[in-house]
């Protein structure tokens, strides 16, 4: 498994965090995997036909979002958009989610572009946020946003695995308790 890079920030006790922390998903490389070197057979994957183009779906991502539904506000935080809910929901068995909107600002390779659509989704709300493409402004904008931020990367090759499931939750609940 590929080493984790976490940004976790804590933040005075005077903010205020309301409700549960916030889980922002990404999908390529976090439910929908690419880039493994493994022959199609043998993949860590189902592979979906969605609007034409094939997907290497992880079948064990939708588990894995169940378990953390209870500790979190998950909402989708993705180029796919509303896509996420029409053609995902069905094959990992999960609810309706928010969607956070990019006005069509995709860009492959990387995060940055999503920062101001999240950070006015999550403004005075704890955050975590899982991505394959986390870069150094993510990393930057975490560190200076006056909520507890969590960024949690993913291997594109592996996405959402049990480990950082664990942590997610240690986290939200860590916080939780600090509000208490």
């Amino acid at each position: 498994m590929a080493a984790m890079a976490i940004v976790n920030v804590a933040v005075s006790p005077a903010a205020d965090h309301q409700g549960p922390p916030i889980l922002a998903v990404d999908v390529d490389g976090v439910i929908s995997l690419f880039g493994f070197e493994e022959p199609p057979e043998r993949a860590p994957c189902q592979f979906q036909l969605i609007d034409g183009m094939a997907h290497c779906i992880s079948m064990e991502v939708g588990d894995r979002l169940r378990r953390l539904g209870p500790h979190f506000e998950l909402v989708w935080a993705t180029g796919w958009e509303e896509r996420a809910n029409d053609y995902l929901l069905h094959l990992l068995g999960l609810e309706r989610l928010p969607v956070i909107r990019f006005g069509g600002e995709a860009k492959f390779g990387s995060a940055h572009w999503k920062l101001e659509p999240i950070a006015a989704y999550a403004a005075g709300r704890r955050l975590a946020w899982i991505d394959d493409s986390l870069d150094d402004e993510c990393h930057e904008w975490a560190r200076s946003r006056p909520e507890p931020t969590l960024l949690v990367p993913t291997d594109p090759t592996r996405g959402l695995e049990d480990p950082q499931v664990d942590l997610l939750i240690e986290w939200a609940s860590e916080a939780t308790r600090a509000r208490g």
